[in-house]
């Protein structure tokens, strides 16, 4: 009677276990993250703005735009995702060229989007920041824009 119960514990904690392993993996690797925490530029572990030295104040006034505009850029990238495979199915399938054109047309579109959101969110950024933090925060942002060269690149200006 005692090995029964013993045994029974043991499938029991055996279980538990594996049903918490698979719940840990499932959020780590299979679910799809609800917010991304990407920096919006390489920027180490975080933010670009958080090597600028914030106060507490700026802090809290930049926390909600970042979440916001990450939020954004979350939904639009989902959004451009789903059309690029669109796109390549209606190529396969050669399609009506009016249909690619459409498509082509709304990837544009959100890609304006894109290119309008990244330039309110500097702006907003900016708003918060003072004169010496914008000088850094700006030379950060050129710092990395700039693009890094491999063995595989063109050098930059056509042939040298």
């Amino acid at each position: 009677m005692k090995s029964n119960w013993l045994t029974g514990i043991l499938i029991l904690s055996l279980a538990v276990n594996a049903a918490a392993i698979g719940t840990l993996g499932y959020h780590s690797f299979i679910a799809p993250p609800e917010f991304s925490t990407a920096p919006c530029f390489p920027a180490g572990d975080g933010h670009l703005y958080q090597s600028l030295n914030l106060s507490q104040e700026q802090l809290d006034k930049m926390e909600p735009l970042a979440r916001t505009f990450h939020r954004r850029m979350v939904e639009l990238k989902a959004s451009m995702e789903g059309k690029r495979l669109l796109l390549i199915d209606l190529l396969q399938k050669q399609e009506d060229p009016g249909k690619i054109e459409a498509l082509r047309r709304e990837m544009a579109s959100i890609q304006d989007l894109i290119q309008k959101d990244v330039i309110a969110h500097i702006a907003d950024v900016k708003g918060v920041l003072n004169s010496k933090q914008q000088e850094q925060f700006f030379e950060l942002l050129r710092k990395s824009m700039t693009p890094i060269r491999t063995s595989l690149s063109p050098p930059i200006g056509g042939n040298q």
